[in-house]
Order: C-alpha cells, then structure tokens, then sequence
C-alpha cells in the first residue's frame, strides 16, 4: 500500500514538472544589439594642432546576419563637444546691463557610419571588430540663455561643413546577465578618418565693437580616435 502511494505521488510530481516545463516560454534566439555609450575622443595628425579632446555620446545598433550572431550589419552615431566657450554680456543695447545673458557658443561634431562586424559571441569575454562608411558633420552653434535659466532665448549655427568619413575598430562585450535580455558592458576603441574639413575651434569668433562678428576658420584633416564605455542590450523577435 505504501509503495503503491509512493509511486502514485512520483507520477504526480513528474507531472507536474513536465507540466511547468512545457509552460516555461522557448527563448527567441538573438537578432540585434544595441547600445550606448560614453565616448572620449583624441585627435591625431593635424587635428591634434588644432583640438585638444572632445566628450560626447555614443550609440549603436547591430543586425544579426547568420544563426549565432558572429556576422552582423552595424550602424553607429554619435556627438562629440570638442570646443565650449560662455561670454556673459548685456541683454541689449536698450535694457542694457540691468539685464545680463549668457552667449554660449558649442564646436560639434555629429557623425553616422554602418558597415560589418564580425564578433564571438559566446564567452564571458567577446572581441569583436567592424569597419564602417558614413558622414561627418563638424558645426559650431551659439545660443542666447538667461542667466538664472536654462532654457535657450535664441541660438544660431554659426558655421558648418560636412565630410565622408569611414571608421574601424574592434571591442570587447563583457556579458554581466542572460536570460530574455541579456546585458553586458562594451569597451571600444575606432580610428575615425574624416579627411580635410572646415571647422571652427575655442575662439575662432570675434565680436567686433559695431555688433557685427569676424569668423576665422581652420581647414585640415580631422582624424580622431575615440574610446568607449556603455552598455548593449541582446534583441530578439
């Protein structure tokens, strides 16, 4: 009697984990990544005469193109500050200085590239490398704010120009969680070329006494390499 009820409740039990198991969903393989991340930026070449660093963010995307994630299609984008610069002065020539505005004028640089990344996607350390085309865009913007307030009066692009650029470099993913979204840091580094471009640096506006500005632009290559540190996301659908 005692054996027949044990074997009745081990039957019962390998039911109802059989049961549990076959509710407990499949996972989705992974389709993508993406990611974002801080990024420091260090001139080189002639770009290094000119610009010290610059700071930004960073972001990517990365389309699985086979089964296990190793060949992928990725687009990365991102804006760099490489040049800040405030002047306070007097609202207008009418209030005068009874009330004070801060002129904040920003050096730029957003940029957009997609290519192929080729990655290992198992492991508690995973390389990966990529290489990529896209655009640069270097402007240089000021704007008008109060001085007890954040919220821009009126801002102006005083200076742009644009440039095909191509990037490659490579990167480590440290996965820290699995499961259904998995999480891991990202450290990279890329070799940015964006061949000779115009652009302004700290201080290449001057006001003059009448209220007009003279611009004196700089024109050379600006190649940068740039570091990172953020976060990914694994995607599936």
């Amino acid at each position: 009697m005692h054996t027949r009820a044990i074997c009745i409740a081990a039957l019962g039990l390998l039911a109802a984990t059989g049961g549990a198991a076959a509710q407990e969903p499949e996972l989705m393989p992974l389709r993508g990544r993406a990611g974002i991340a801080l990024t420091y930026a260090q001139p080189v070449g002639e770009f290094a005469d000119f610009v010290d660093r610059g700071f930004g963010l960073s972001g990517h995307f990365l389309l699985a193109l086979d089964g296990s994630g190793a060949l992928g299609l990725r687009a990365d984008g991102g804006f760099l500050i490489y040049g800040d610069e405030t002047k306070r002065v007097c609202f207008s020539t009418t209030v005068g200085c009874r009330v004070e505005v801060d002129v904040n004028t920003t050096n730029n640089i957003a940029f957009l590239n997609i290519g192929p990344q080729l990655s290992l996607p198992y492991g508690p350390i995973q390389p990966y490398v990529n290489a990529s085309i896209g655009f640069a865009y270097f402007g240089t913007q000021s704007s008008v704010e109060g001085v007890n307030q954040s919220d821009d009066i009126a801002s102006t692009t005083n200076f742009d120009d644009a440039t095909f650029a191509w990037q490659a470099g490579g990167g480590l993913r440290i996965p820290v969680s699995s499961g259904r979204t998995p999480v891991a840091i990202d450290l990279g580094a890329r070799y940015n070329t964006n061949g000779r471009v115009e652009y302004l640096r700290e201080g290449d506006i001057t006001d003059n006494p009448d209220g007009s500005i003279t611009i004196n632009t700089q024109r050379s290559e600006a190649n940068l390499v740039t570091y990172s540190l953020g976060m990914t996301i694994g995607l599936r659908w």
